[in-house]
């Protein structure tokens, strides 16, 4: 399942925030965040409970515009863009919310085939392209179940075949494990990490969990073995790994960087976060 090409200039960062600052009745919401992503990296978005996490990745996904600021994606700029051409936009991202968002009206195969019947794609073609994202996920035995049928795991994995239907280069993820045990939320980081490894998706990841950040940071999906593997240090020891962390604080971006960066921090707060 190959991603389709973005309209970026190569070398250039695939999501970009400058400056970005955005309030709502209830007091200010994020102040002054900037910082990049680049083609096939997945960061990390950790913060406590109303920090911001979802609210940036609306304003990623064009749902939300900035008080101030700009957000670029894939070389558009989404604050300066009319609504219909951000619905157009948000066709070629894919965005897994926390639980799910599946119609329960609609079989699996409607729900994960539900923009491809928006731009009018051939039955003949959305079909066998449904399976394939379903197989992906593991979930091809469910195409003619409802989501009430389906565990809070599998409806996961229904929403991410929906979010791959058209193999998107970049893929947003809130809360993508919440609720869920630990054994069905290793199932949907390792289903993360290969989409990052064998198809180069980018993405943003919001989280509370820090064993599901560190899970990402520290492990690749290895193509030969079909397994997920760590991520050894070089002689120097250096991790090379193409997820980073991005820490939201009373609205601002109080830390960013690579995992041994955070780790390794010897700031309190960060301390006690990660403990």
């Amino acid at each position: 399942m190959a991603t389709k090409p973005t309209n970026n200039v190569p070398g250039e960062p695939l999501i970009r925030f400058e400056d970005v600052s955005i309030a709502f009745d209830e007091g200010e919401v994020l102040r002054g965040i900037s910082f990049e992503v680049v083609p096939g990296e997945t960061k990390v978005i950790l913060g406590e409970s109303g920090s911001g996490k979802t609210v940036l990745l609306k304003l990623a996904a064009g749902l939300l515009r900035p008080q101030s600021g700009r957000v670029v994606v894939m070389g558009h700029d989404l604050t300066e863009m009319k609504e219909v051409d951000l619905l157009d936009f948000r066709r070629r991202i894919g965005f897994v919310f926390q639980e799910g968002a599946l119609f329960d009206s609609l079989s699996v195969a409607d729900n994960v085939s539900f923009r491809l019947r928006e731009e009018s794609v051939p039955l003949e073609e959305t079909e066998p392209r449904v399976r394939e994202s379903l197989r992906f996920v593991e979930m091809e035995d469910a195409y003619d179940k409802f989501p009430d049928e389906l565990s809070g795991g599998m409806r996961r994995r229904v929403s991410i075949a929906r979010a791959l239907i058209d193999q998107p280069p970049i893929v947003y993820y809130d809360s993508p494990t919440g609720g869920l045990d630990p054994v069905t939320s290793q199932t949907i980081i390792t289903l993360i990490l290969r989409l990052r490894d064998l198809n180069g998706v980018t993405s943003l990841l919001a989280t509370h969990r820090l064993q599901d950040a560190f899970g990402l940071a520290n492990f690749l999906f290895d193509s030969k073995s079909g397994r997920v593997v760590p991520i050894w240090e070089d002689g120097k020891g250096r991790h090379f790994s193409p997820t980073n962390f991005l820490v939201l604080r009373d609205a601002q971006v109080y830390f960013q960087g690579e995992t041994q960066e955070l780790l390794k921090s010897a700031d309190p707060y960060l301390r006690e976060f990660l403990s």
